[in-house]
């Protein structure tokens, strides 16, 4: 495909026959409205960091574009020179098409051309001392939110020319915008200029650095992330009064226009009860453990869901960080889970005692919430005192290398994870999604509670994830569309579960852990849908990747594929990455495997009271080290290898754990078994530095033979001497926290 000219004075490149590239005449430059189908003021759009535009030439290249945003970047271009630059094979919108022959000099290039050094060359002529070459990106199809809607193909032939480059990010906020969002008042477009890429440094990896952190700032100044996480919350259920919350427990059925004024009638209780800023909650998912968290927030206070599976140690270090004095729980959660180091009963709010001394009240809320606009009922709670920076939630982490970490989120967080997580999933508003994660996991309280409360979908509940007959029951009798598992517990659904079942499920996540592709294979065969590996920290509120079923393919456009086996998906939208060399942590490009460091509006402000291991986790500006370790490929997919703290660093090396697990289990024929059978640690070795063991629970008497036996089966698939097991140690069973990961504490414990 050409741009069609007419000859005048000025130059485009066109390729030849003899695939040289020859200029040809084209018109000069003029700038023209009528291509567009709505015009808007300039206003419409905003521009962030024009100042990064370079003075000098360079290639331009918008992770997306249309005619109004070409518009707009063309003006702050201001007289210069400008060229536009095509795939010879694309396909464009009319009006971008049309603005391209009227109103500017073109060139064409081809990824096949096995020389792009040489055509950048000649397309560099062009630049001059100030002049624009500006990519036209040709029609895309990709899920909502998508930062890069360029094949790769095209960045690396773009990036091999050899050009200075300027990404500009792109964020179309009405495409992946919350339903309580007023999409009046949001902007058409948010054009961020990236930071410029001298040609020396030119590369895909480079390229999508600079794009993703400039899709950060313009994600991050969406208005709706300065306000009230309870504010979203009261907005979600009274918009959506008809959507429900099944609670598999009891099969209770609470629409939502029942949930809203019992929350605020308990939120008053609360105020009564405690001048403390954090409540603690110990309950699990349901509608009891929905109502304490939505009052905790209407009071104006902070929810505490406490891991009530964790070591008594482990609880009370919890207790103590949060400074709690009261306790929402109820009966018989108290009855189930007595080995709790319960506080005296002074301290603890039985909910199902509570609520029917409220009717009164309860009736009230339920007639005012219905009569009056949701602006006036927010005023009078007063839902927006609390809001942007302030500490919303907080939650602890699991303890899995050490005593619990306290991880405040703030509105911000919490509100920027529920549109990313959102934008993706976006799976419609008559779907049903399967609660049974524990309020105290991140994923359980922002992806099962907050997000299907304010975007008004369906949940059903249950108390515990390990029961999966009765979870396959709830799927097939409500028929849930969404799946939310860790891998662990999505191998419960293995055994004896009817694929009859799960038939309704549209789309199964998982997290927490790494998604075994012989697991996902399996389950995709039996119940005819493939699970989509995420990932996520608490600190990150928590989701920050997932893969999804790519979007179909439209006519003449090219498909940004959601997935790919083996990764953890696309970084959600509005996350930057860089990565850093885990020995002298130094930058290293995002195609080679680092410490993952990312920035977003879903970034924690720091750990609970603790500013020594803030400050080794949170970065200048704001960039948090994640303690993970991968590398990002040229489609933009992100590759996790494992915990800096599952490495172990043998004579110099850097040791991947989860790699020889994987390899064992291959080697082993572990790969069908539902539960984990084994676990690699790394203990002090006097000449190396680090040693590899195994923990087992199969591992037979002679464990010397087993150890060499396995070295031989490793070494046969590729591992090095020095990744293979230095002995075998037989245990019961693999330690394994409550969601699912290996208790690494427990597991150097097991191996001395």
């Amino acid at each position: 495909m050409m741009i069609r000219t007419d000859p005048t004075v000025s130059f485009a490149l066109s390729k030849t026959k003899s695939g040289k590239y020859a200029e040809i005449p084209c018109n000069t430059r003029k700038k023209t409205h009528q291509y567009s189908r709505e015009h808007p003021a300039m206003s419409a759009i905003q521009v962030l960091h024009p100042d990064r535009i370079p003075k000098t030439g360079f290639l331009a290249i918008p992770g997306r574009l249309d005619f109004d945003q070409l518009d707009q970047i063309e003006k702050h271009l201001g007289n210069r020179k400008i060229t536009y630059l095509i795939e010879e094979k694309d396909h464009h919108n009319a009006d971008i098409l049309a603005h391209m022959e009227k109103s500017g000099s073109g060139a064409m290039f081809s990824i096949a051309d096995k020389n792009p050094a040489s055509a950048g060359k000649e397309l560099g002529k062009l630049l001059g001392t100030d002049g624009v070459l500006i990519f036209v990106p040709g029609k895309s199809t990709a899920r909502p939110a998508t930062p890069i809607r360029t094949p790769s193909s095209h960045l690396k032939t773009l990036t091999a020319f050899g050009l200075p480059l300027c990404p500009i990010a792109i964020d179309c906020p009405h495409e992946s915008c919350l339903s309580i969002e007023n999409m009046n008042s949001l902007p058409q477009a948010v054009i961020s200029f990236g930071k410029s890429i001298p040609a020396k440094d030119s590369s895909i990896s480079a390229f999508q650095e600079s794009l993703l952190g400039a899709f950060e700032e313009a994600y991050s100044s969406r208005a709706i992330l300065k306000g009230s996480l309870a504010t979203a919350l009261f907005k979600g259920l009274k918009n959506n009064p008809g959507d429900k919350l099944v609670d598999g427990s009891d099969d209770v059925v609470l629409p939502f226009s029942k949930i809203l004024p019992v929350a605020i009638a308990l939120s008053k209780h609360i105020r009564k009860e405690t001048d403390k800023l954090r409540v603690a909650i110990v309950l699990p998912p349901g509608k009891g453990g929905m109502i304490a968290n939505l009052a905790v927030l209407f009071a104006g206070k902070i929810p505490v869901n406490l891991n009530f599976t964790a070591s008594h140690n482990a609880i009370r270090s919890s207790i103590r960080q949060a400074d709690v004095d009261r306790f929402i729980t109820a009966d018989p959660f108290v009855r189930k889970v007595s080995s709790f180091p319960w506080p005296p009963n002074r301290d603890l709010i039985f909910i199902e005692r509570t609520i029917p001394e409220l009717k009164k009240d309860i009736v009230k809320w339920a007639l005012i919430t219905k009569f009056l606009p949701s602006s006036v009922v927010i005023g009078m709670l007063g839902l927006n005192k609390r809001r942007d920076a302030d500490e919303a939630i907080l939650l602890f982490t699991s303890g899995s290398s050490g005593e619990p970490k306290g991880v405040p989120l703030s509105h911000r967080n919490v509100l920027a994870n529920v549109t990313q997580f959102a934008s993706r999933l976006n799976i419609g508003r008559d779907s049903s999604l399967l609660g049974c994660l524990p309020l105290f996991h991140s994923f359980g309280c922002t992806v099962t509670l907050w997000y299907p409360i304010i975007e008004g979908v369906n949940l059903i509940t249950y108390p515990s994830p390990l029961e999966t007959k009765r979870l396959a029951e709830l799927i097939s009798l409500h028929q849930v569309n969404v799946l939310l598992a860790t891998p662990t517990f999505l191998r419960g659904y293995m055994k004896r579960i009817d694929p009859a079942h799960l038939e309704s499920l549209k789309l199964v996540v998982t997290g927490a852990e790494k998604l075994p592709q012989n697991l996902a294979d399996a389950f995709e065969e039996k119940f005819g849908v493939r699970p989509m590996e995420g990932y996520g920290l608490t600190e990150t509120s928590p989701a920050t990747n997932v893969n999804l079923p790519s979007p179909d393919a439209e006519p003449e456009s090219h498909t940004i594929a959601a997935r790919m086996n083996g990764s953890v998906g696309h970084l959600l939208p509005g996350i930057a990455i860089k990565l850093i060399d885990p020995a002298t942590e130094k930058s290293v490009p995002l195609g080679k495997p680092g410490i993952i460091i990312l920035k977003g509006a879903n970034i924690f402000p720091g750990y609970l009271r603790d500013e020594k291991r803030t400050k080794e986790v949170l970065c200048e500006n704001g960039w948090f080290k994640t303690g993970d370790v991968g590398y990002l490929d040229e489609d933009s997919f992100l590759h996790i290898q494992g915990r800096i703290s599952r490495f172990s660093k043998i004579a110099g090396e850097m040791v991947p754990h989860e790699t020889i697990e994987a390899a064992i289990n291959k080697v082993l024929g572990l790969d069908g078994e539902t539960e984990r059978k084994i676990a690699i640690v790394g203990v002090p070795d006097d000449k190396k530095g680090e040693a590899i063991i195994l923990l087992s629970t199969i591992a037979g008497p002679a464990l010397e033979q087993e150890c060499i036996d396995l070295r031989y089966k490793l070494l046969d698939e590729g591992l090095t001497s020095l990744w293979c097991p230095k002995l075998i140690i037989p245990v019961a069973e693999i330690p394994l926290l409550a969601s699912g990961k290996l208790d690494i504490k427990s597991c150097q414990e097991l191996a001395g």
